[in-house]
């Protein structure tokens, strides 16, 4: 299996990681984080100059046509740099959605306006009870008239405060737990009875709260086939695991590259500590760590279009080696800096719980464990 970029994605991370390094430093983020959306339109349109927002979308829409190798830098890069836009849901999931299950009019209507950074979405599919179980869907899509009339609410949304559009899972069918009988739908953000409550998240990002109340939608709003939604919101989130995975690997990079810059300044005795074997010897382990959580990664998007079981086990395989990487360079990235890793004027405390929050995001170590092991019997 050939992992190695061609040239045009070399000089594309490079155009990428040039733009962060010059213009998306540790203050710059700290001062997004503080405003009031949490993220930035202007670095939002500057990242659809670029072309991260479409290089992974149809070029029949104003993309180009990348793969998820080319989502696998991106994402890399944004973990490297801590980015708090909202990629992950608007392109990752939620244009992801519309690209594999949405009807050629809800593709034109919305994938030219994501790659041009014009439209911001959000897949809000997890419910209070539901844990990681993305067919426990509570939420209700009621047949009236030509259209239909949701009720529910959705938990922990990623920047469902900020989306123009939501993409939403609701049961047309069978009971809360039944993997039939789930349909998506294309909802209005702003619709009567939509009701949002944004909040930042631990890592600096935002997330909401949103109950729908008799929110109804025409017959056009529904993505894909009535009561199969399960497998295009399944292929979503595999999509996601595999992003937040490449993410990790950028995190982990940056803390190991902090980290190592320290040990070489920082000085105890007269000598730098980084001359401490002891410390050498733990800063090598990082580093295996993260290489080996890099190797998953490109594997995990590898095989993104494997059928689904070869698919799900890869995908839990990786979402586990890369949580128990990601945990590790973190714990250690502090500890090696001391008292100060844990405080919010160093770079190094943000990696950490950006680290610690994507080791949970799409489900944890534990869940994941017995997901392989499913699949591994499958």
């Amino acid at each position: 299996m050939d992992f190695n970029f061609s040239d045009e994605q070399q000089q594309f991370r490079d155009s990428l990681m040039r733009y962060l390094r010059e213009a998306y430093d540790f203050d710059a983020r700290c001062a997004i984080v503080r405003t009031e959306s949490g993220w930035s339109r202007a670095v939002w349109q500057q990242l659809a100059e670029l072309g991260a927002l479409g290089i992974a979308l149809p070029d029949a829409y104003d993309g180009f046509g990348g793969d998820a190798f080319d989502t696998l830098l991106v994402m890399e890069a944004f973990g490297h740099a801590l980015v708090v836009e909202p990629y992950l849901a608007t392109v990752v999931l939620g244009a992801g959605v519309i690209a594999d299950a949405g009807s050629d009019a809800q593709r034109a209507q919305v994938l030219p306006a994501v790659a041009r950074g014009e439209r911001l979405l959000a897949l809000a599919y997890g419910e209070p009870a539901a844990r990681y179980a993305p067919n426990h869907v509570s939420t209700t899509a009621k047949k009236q008239g030509d259209g239909w009339v949701l009720d529910g609410h959705k938990a922990v949304v990623w920047h469902g405060d900020a989306a123009d559009q939501l993409i939403v899972s609701a049961r047309t069918a069978g009971a809360v737990a039944d993997a039939h009988g789930i349909s998506l739908f294309l909802v209005d953000a702003r619709a009567p009875g939509v009701v949002r409550h944004g909040y930042p998240t631990q890592d600096g990002l935002r997330a909401a709260e949103i109950t729908l109340s008799g929110v109804r939608v025409d017959a056009e709003a529904l993505i894909g086939v009535q009561d199969e939604g399960l497998a295009p919101l399944e292929k979503a989130i595999d999509r996601g695991i595999a992003a937040v995975c490449a993410e990790a690997v950028g995190a982990m990079q940056a803390a190991i590259e902090q980290t190592t810059a320290y040990l070489k300044t920082r000085k105890q005795f007269g000598v730098p500590i980084g001359s401490f074997q002891v410390l050498q010897h733990r800063a090598v382990d990082m580093y295996v760590h993260a290489e080996q959580a890099r190797s998953m990664a490109y594997l995990a998007a590898a095989k993104l279009d494997a059928p689904r079981n070869e698919r799900r086990r890869v995908l839990s395989a990786a979402k586990v080696l890369v949580g128990q990487a990601a945990r590790y360079v973190g714990q250690q990235a502090v500890q090696l800096h001391g008292g100060i890793g844990v405080t919010n004027e160093l770079a190094i405390s943000h990696y950490f719980k950006r680290l610690t929050m994507l080791a949970l995001a799409f489900g944890d170590v534990d869940h994941h464990l017995g997901r392989f092991g499913e699949y591994l019997e499958a």
